[in-house]
């Protein structure tokens, strides 16, 4: 098979845990769109997330806020927000037992606490700005997701306390709030339907929970070495970790560079 096109995640895959980018996955990457094939971010970030990650890697298509919001080449081809009445019914529940929450947008986000330590914790460790403080944003913006910030333990709060939504855990203080029928794979198949490809075109890399769907749609879906437990399974090959080559020996095992 010869594949088109390669989607990765950010977070674990194209940088590590201290948020930097490997030279040599910046040197894969380059190698690979000098070759013809084009490089998609897939990530749970909204766009103002990882400009710079995009801008260095001279990305300018993404799959972003776990497939509600995809752009190619600079326009926005596809858009899935979450319905206003199930985000006023998170904003009333998640009130009753303390939890603060982060309202996304794709070019905004602002939380309804100005300073809730588990929000501080959570968004500081993706080192990227905190959001604004307006608790009403979500009146008057479109919503694509939400941040969530909660411990584990306390999870079961919500599992049936909102109809339609799903949550994925990224931070142990912070899940991601979705539509119940949303993913990654949601945007990608959006996107690879603008281009006219099939899936079995497509690779993707990932290593967190919310690449599940997204592995398993594409043609060959790889897993980082430092990949969740629960998500090498869904994964066709499991390369090294981030650190050790993780994405030159990936595309390196699907012949698309040498």
């Amino acid at each position: 098979m010869t594949y088109k096109l390669v989607f990765f995640d950010i977070d674990g895959t194209l940088v590590n845990e201290e948020k930097q980018i490997p030279q040599d996955t910046i040197e894969a990457v380059r190698k690979l769109q000098s070759r013809g094939v084009e490089a998609v971010i897939s990530t749970g970030r909204a766009p103002y997330f990882f400009a710079p990650i995009a801008e260095r890697l001279n990305i300018d298509s993404y799959v972003s806020l776990n497939g509600a919001y995809v752009v190619y080449k600079g326009k926005p081809i596809f858009q899935r927000e979450i319905p206003r009445e199930s985000v006023e019914a998170l904003v009333n529940h998640a009130a009753r037992h303390n939890h603060s929450l982060v309202f996304q947008g794709h070019s905004a986000f602002y939380a309804n606490e100005p300073s809730h330590p588990h929000m501080v914790e959570s968004v500081t460790s993706l080192k990227v700005d905190l959001p604004g403080f307006d608790p009403h944003f979500w009146q008057n913006e479109t919503i694509y997701q939400m941040f969530l910030h909660c411990e584990a333990h306390e999870e079961h709060l919500y599992h049936e306390a909102v109809p339609g939504l799903r949550y994925i855990r990224w931070h142990s203080k912070a899940m991601d709030v979705l539509p119940l029928e949303r993913s990654k794979a949601q945007g990608i198949e959006a996107l690879l339907a603008h281009l006219n490809m099939t899936p079995q075109e497509a690779v993707a890399f990932g290593d967190g929970l919310n690449d599940k769907e997204m592995l398993t749609r594409v043609g060959l879906g790889i897993a980082m070495g430092n990949s969740h437990e629960e998500l090498k399974p869904y994964a066709d090959y499991i390369t090294t970790h981030v650190d050790e080559g993780g994405i030159r020996n990936g595309l390196r095992y699907a012949g698309l560079i040498g």
